[in-house]
């Protein structure tokens, strides 16, 4: 039976199994401790495998199944979980402190769509020069940004001070609908 690595490393079949004793499951009269040798016998007279399934115990738990049968289920098994899970984006718009009204909406309105799609948004008001001593005119934009989106965001990290840049992560608010 050709295994690759990864499958070598998560599970032991047959002559891999490195124990003297092993804890034998999924027989009917439940789970018993016999030896390797008499586990792979009884393996190889059905005509299957000995899957060690634990191997932290002790001694470890051991399978008599088909394992590329096994395996194929587990290979869905991750497939599957990986299909339900969502992947949460950070998507970053910039602003300056001198932004106009028009790049102002429209930026707003990109970041309402960022939203509605279930990614997180992180607003950037970047400064230049001796812009920095303004800072009241950067937290003001972000306010405004705040109270823009009010309904539409929770805050995961208020506006700060990094550097020459003041940061504000948003997230989506649990009654923005999920579209993707």
């Amino acid at each position: 039976m050709a295994l690759d690595k990864s499958d070598s490393k998560r599970y032991r079949v047959n002559d891999q199994i490195r124990a003297s004793q092993v804890r034998l499951v999924g027989e009917e009269g439940g789970p018993r401790i016999v030896s390797l040798s008499d586990a792979i016998e009884l393996a190889k007279s059905r005509e299957m495998d000995l899957v060690e399934i634990s191997p932290d115990q002790d001694p470890p738990v051991t399978k008599i199944i088909d394992y590329s049968k096994f395996r194929f289920e587990q290979i869905k098994k991750t497939r599957e979980a990986k299909k339900k899970q969502k992947v949460i984006h950070i998507k970053e718009i910039k602003f300056r402190p001198s932004i106009s009204q028009h790049d102002y909406e429209h930026k707003v309105n990109h970041s309402k769509e960022f939203l509605a799609r279930g990614d997180k948004v992180k607003f950037t008001l970047m400064f230049r020069g001796r812009e920095i001593v303004h800072n009241d005119l950067g937290f003001k934009v972000m306010n405004n940004i705040k109270s823009d989106l009010n309904g539409l965001i929770s805050i995961e990290k208020a506006p700060s001070i990094e550097g020459r840049n003041i940061t504000m992560i948003v997230s989506p608010a649990a009654t923005v609908g999920q579209k993707k």
